[in-house]
């Protein structure tokens, strides 16, 4: 558990949570990819017990609320967010158990207590990815349930670009491409600002996922890589934007794993 890294996306996740309200959650599992109404990953949440590592403004808790989850816990590390969780929850008439401390920690959370434990969009903010699984694993029932999403391990390390090319009788035409930018295979940690606050990331390769899975003692049972068929279908301008629709044709932008605790 890297303290200081930590520390610091505490501190710009407390400045960005107004800006995140309600981004990405369920059932919005990512970026570009089918909605949980499409690929149904969860299971029946009537009178199951859930619990939401990496929590943001609570409207994933919500909608497992509305599908018949009967007790809703999360976790953040960013007490703004909690906040804002606590007060979306309790508008909508819901109560939640709420914890604030790293995905990393595991303190105060029952263990082998829920049947449902999920993330959506918020693993990749863990600093030691096998301890936050390993994590998951302990709260589960056996044969509960876990599912996360994140970036797709590529997205870091492809992009497009568009070059001009000279052709005969000097005209020129354009080529759009697809490269690497950046080794997938290299798991260091990055840092970029967003609106100013800066974030610090670690790449993962799906390997990575899926050893940790299997360290921790979970059997996958789906790995989802797509890309929704809005995307697919509509005209899309070229575009290198980091979560571009012109990306999202050629290769999935999110991916989803779905584990069963054996």
């Amino acid at each position: 558990m890297n303290v200081d890294i930590l520390k610091q996306n505490e501190n710009s996740w407390n400045e960005l949570a107004e800006d995140f309200f309600g981004v990405t959650a369920l059932p919005v599992l990512g970026c570009s990819i089918p909605t949980e109404d499409e690929l149904h990953l969860f299971p029946d949440l009537t009178g199951k017990s859930v619990f939401e590592m990496g929590c943001g403004s609570g409207h994933s808790l919500k909608w497992c609320a509305e599908h018949g989850a009967k007790e809703l816990f999360g976790l953040d590390i960013s007490e703004q967010q909690l906040r804002t969780a606590k007060k979306v929850l309790e508008e909508n008439g819901y109560s939640c158990m709420l914890f604030h401390q790293p995905m990393e920690d595991n303190t105060n959370i029952p263990q082998n207590y829920f049947d449902v434990v999920y993330s959506i969009y918020a693993i990749g903010w863990s600093t030691d990815l096998g301890k936050t699984i390993k994590n998951a694993a302990s709260y589960l029932k056996q044969g509960g349930i876990y599912i996360f999403s994140w970036d797709h391990p590529l997205l870091h390390c492809v992009d497009l670009e568009s070059i001009s090319v000279s052709g005969g009788n000097r005209t020129n035409s354009t080529v759009e491409r697809i490269i690497f930018n950046g080794n997938y295979l290299e798991e260091d940690y990055y840092t970029f600002e967003k609106y100013g606050n800066p974030l610090t990331l670690q790449n993962h390769k799906l390997s990575t996922y899926i050893n940790a899975l299997a360290d921790a003692g979970f059997v996958v049972e789906r790995v989802v890589e797509e890309t929704n068929k809005k995307v697919l279908e509509r005209a899309t301008e070229f575009s290198s934007g980091y979560y571009a629709d012109y990306k999202a044709k050629h290769f999935p932008l999110s991916i989803v794993f779905k584990a069963r605790k054996l």
